[in-house]
């Protein structure tokens, strides 16, 4: 259960270190089996000069983790840009001590199926890499089968994040990993937040094999609000996966999930309002000052805060309101 890490600014648009930290602190109090930091959520415009955010926000979020208490979380670097760029993040984050880096193959729509697996593989050779499939709508680009069938190859790849929000898309993913015998060596990670619950508990057989393919867990902008509830939706689904048996209220629960996440990634406005979005539930309960990305235009869509509203009201058990008021002010100290 891995949140993607958003960037707290100020009003300014500088890096609020004080509710960076404190956001950190919430999800690893809420029992997340991990943090992904430096990807999308996070904002990629971290790596912009004018910024040079990069390398601070990773290093405020690895010494959060190393002290947290009880087991150690898993620690994800987003990695992306030219494979010059890619190395670069990829050992500035194992110099940090991140664990994985998540590399992002946005931008590089010039790059042929080899050029892209050789890509994953120069990162691979400096820290352990979860392939990623974002969307095109965000950034991302399309990934074809060939390109999965060679991926799960690569010595270094260790789990892959399917985020496509595409069921073909997720398919093939899922399809490459089986028919290479990869199953119980690579770990697959849901990034679709629009079909979080279902990724969860389906159990993915191709060709009548005996045994089949799970997603088991999650690396989620989604997770990075309601975090607490997440975590205990996350455990809920992997025993309904490993029993055989879905029950009606997750799948009612799904539903709910994708409603939600609908408003609050901005899915009426093609996502524009995604992160602004994620900001507003972490702004109503007292964690973040503001909506405030980076990028000055990224802001919320127009009804946006009113679908956003309309979710919170709706769906009070998906949210952790009372976990975080009881816990805000400490990690705010």
């Amino acid at each position: 259960m891995i949140p993607a890490h958003p960037l707290a600014l100020t009003a300014e648009r500088r890096l609020d270190e004080r509710r960076q930290r404190a956001l950190t602190r919430y999800y690893l109090a809420a029992g997340a089996g991990g943090l992904a930091v430096g990807v999308h959520t996070t904002q990629f415009a971290i790596r912009d000069p004018r910024h040079g955010l990069l390398e601070p926000v990773l290093a405020l979020a690895a010494e959060e983790m190393a002290r947290a208490t009880g087991p150690a979380p898993v620690r994800v670097a987003g990695v992306c840009g030219p494979v010059d760029q890619a190395v670069r993040e990829g050992e500035l984050a194992r110099r940090l001590g991140y664990q994985a880096a998540l590399v992002g193959l946005g931008g590089l729509d010039d790059r042929s199926v080899e050029g892209l697996v050789a890509h994953v593989a120069a990162v691979a050779d400096v820290l352990p890499v979860i392939a990623f499939y974002l969307q095109p709508a965000v950034g991302g680009r399309d990934l074809p089968l060939a390109f999965w069938q060679r991926a799960v190859e690569v010595p270094g790849v260790v789990a892959i994040k399917i985020a496509p929000f595409d069921r073909y898309r997720t398919l093939e993913v899922v399809r490459a990993v089986a028919e290479a015998g990869r199953a119980g060596e690579l770990a697959l990670y849901t990034g679709n937040d629009d079909h979080i619950v279902l990724d969860l508990v389906t159990p993915y057989r191709f060709g009548g094999a005996a045994d089949p393919v799970h997603i088991v867990g999650g690396l989620l902008g989604q997770w990075a609000v309601w975090t607490r509830r997440a975590v205990e939706m996350h455990a809920d689904c992997r025993a309904a996966a490993r029993r055989g048996e879905v029950p009606a209220r997750l799948l009612s629960l799904a539903v709910e999930l994708t409603d939600a996440n609908a408003a609050i990634f901005d899915a009426a406005h093609g996502f524009a309002g995604c992160l602004p979005g994620l900001h507003e539930i972490l702004r109503g309960q007292g964690l973040l000052a503001g909506t405030w990305c980076l990028d000055p235009a990224e802001r919320l869509s127009a009804g946006q805060r009113e679908a956003i509203d309309r979710v919170r009201t709706l769906y009070r058990h998906l949210a952790d309101d009372d976990f975080v008021a009881e816990h805000r002010d400490r990690w705010l100290q």
